[in-house]
């Protein structure tokens, strides 16, 4: 029996258990050694199945005593439901919202639920500090040189070593180094699109990218969108002929923390790729997955370049550094000019440090650390919404990523229960934010990047206790 089939089949068993009530929340399990034991597999055969429970949210570890079934198994929280925008563009944009929201970005004493990036205490903070003065010192003149267009070499070789993950299998010569995330999704849409052009993005949708979008001129289309899986395929099929280019998040995308599965991935690829039509991929979340692997991207599925692979640390080790990458397939010679003009070189000191902290494996280390971390906080947001929240609040079921999707009944809007929370020091990201059509007024996105305490725990309270008055 190949490896491969035991840890599933372990897996399978003890969920099975779990789901049919005879291993009952707070039960604890057996060891990893008496797993070994009990099924004559090897340590990380069983340390597989127990990741693997992990991120289906069945199980819960404590430090120094074992793996228990996870609390969240009392508690019966429903999807939310699939979007259902309207499928003729719309340019309905909520900037005024966006920018009230945003503007108290760095103001002190707020609780910050609304800022979908993880929070500096979850950050190696001085181990990379010590690689900045680092790279000052190794680089020739300090790094007050331009780096190459194409970008810092060492980063490039790092990133497409990281590909080998999940099925990129990308060199050195395949990336461009960009200043973030954005930066990199900005020179795709201005290499593909023009005004006028018709843009196919999920429904809801990430804030940016929506007003990237708009200020390009690009007419946006939303699709209807499934919580757990993304969105749905013969919705993207129906609207071909309308649409010129596509821009998807399909691991863990913000703010519903949707994962799209593998054979939905490649069919997306194989639809756009026999109509002509160009996908960017934003992927600044892959890397933080709570199960046992790290799921494939729809590049692990491209075969003829027309996948603009996007990704950066934006999201798990630096937002502030800036330091993003494009995998822009046949698109490359547009993406290079197009870095010419707008920014030449990107930071090289900062570049040459990340590099070395991904050649050091540190990050490989922080990531795990992080990704458990944000597991249990979506375990403990769950849990506080559950207990104090208005009845009949629905949840998204992220498995991974940084976002938590909140539905509430249809009295209750999002925008007002955001001025009543910043009253109180507290900011929360009202579904209105994530589209373009008049749309997830009773939504709300929470950010699950913060450290978990008492006073988080007790800021989230309070919403739904808001909540209940609204």
């Amino acid at each position: 029996m190949s490896k491969e089939f035991i840890y599933t089949e372990i897996a399978e068993g003890i969920a099975s258990q779990i789901r049919n009530g005879v291993l009952k929340a707070g039960d604890r399990l057996p060891s990893v050694r008496m797993m070994c034991q009990e099924h004559q597999v090897s340590m990380n055969t069983a340390k597989r199945v127990f990741l693997e429970l992990e991120s289906q949210s069945l199980i819960e570890s404590k430090p120094q005593s074992g793996y228990f079934v996870s609390r969240l198994m009392s508690v019966k929280l429903p999807l939310p439901e699939v979007s259902r925008p309207s499928l003729i563009a719309n340019n309905d944009e909520p900037d005024e919202l966006i920018s009230k929201v945003y503007e108290n970005m760095g103001k002190k004493g707020l609780k910050f639920f609304s800022i979908g990036i993880p929070s500096g205490d979850l950050l190696p903070q001085a181990k990379l500090k010590k690689e900045i003065i680092n790279a000052t010192r190794e680089l020739k003149d300090g790094g007050t040189e331009y780096e190459e267009l194409q970008g810092n070499l060492k980063l490039r070789r790092m990133i497409a070593v990281r590909s080998l993950q999940w099925g990129g299998n990308l060199s050195e010569n395949d990336l461009v180094t960009t200043n973030g995330g954005m930066n990199a999704l900005s020179f795709c849409l201005m290499a593909l699109g023009k005004p006028g052009d018709t843009i196919a993005i999920e429904s809801p949708c990430y804030p940016g990218i929506l007003q990237l979008a708009h200020g390009l001129g690009l007419n946006v289309l939303e699709l209807p969108t499934h919580p757990t899986t993304g969105i749905e395929i013969e919705a993207l099929r129906k609207v071909i002929p309308q649409i010129d280019l596509c821009l998807l998040i399909p691991n863990f995308n913000s703010p519903l923390g949707s994962c799209m599965p593998d054979e939905n991935k490649k069919e997306i690829v194989r639809i756009l790729s026999e109509n002509g039509i160009p996908l960017i991929e934003d992927d600044v979340y892959g890397d933080l997955y709570f199960g046992a692997s790290r799921p494939k991207c729809c590049k692990s599925f491209d075969r003829d370049g027309n996948v603009l692979y996007c990704s950066s640390i934006s999201k798990t080790l630096a937002p502030g550094y800036r330091v993003g990458w494009i995998a822009p397939g046949r698109y490359k010679d547009k993406i290079m000019k197009l870095k010419l003009l707008h920014s030449t070189s990107s930071i090289s000191i900062v570049n040459e440090a990340v590099a070395n902290f991904l050649k050091s494996g540190r990050y490989e280390k922080h990531l795990h650390q992080m990704r458990k971390a944000l597991q249990n906080n979506y375990q403990n947001y769950v849990q506080t919404i559950a207990d104090y929240f208005p009845e009949g609040t629905k949840t998204s079921r992220p498995q991974g990523g940084l976002s938590l999707w909140v539905e509430f009944d249809k009295n209750i809007r999002t925008t007002e229960l955001y001025d009543l929370a910043i009253k109180q020091n507290i900011s929360i990201a009202p579904g209105r934010m994530f589209t373009l059509q008049d749309q997830f007024e009773n939504c709300m996105r929470l950010c699950i990047g913060l450290p978990w305490t008492e006073e988080t725990r007790l800021c989230l309270q309070q919403v739904g206790t808001l909540a209940k008055r609204i």
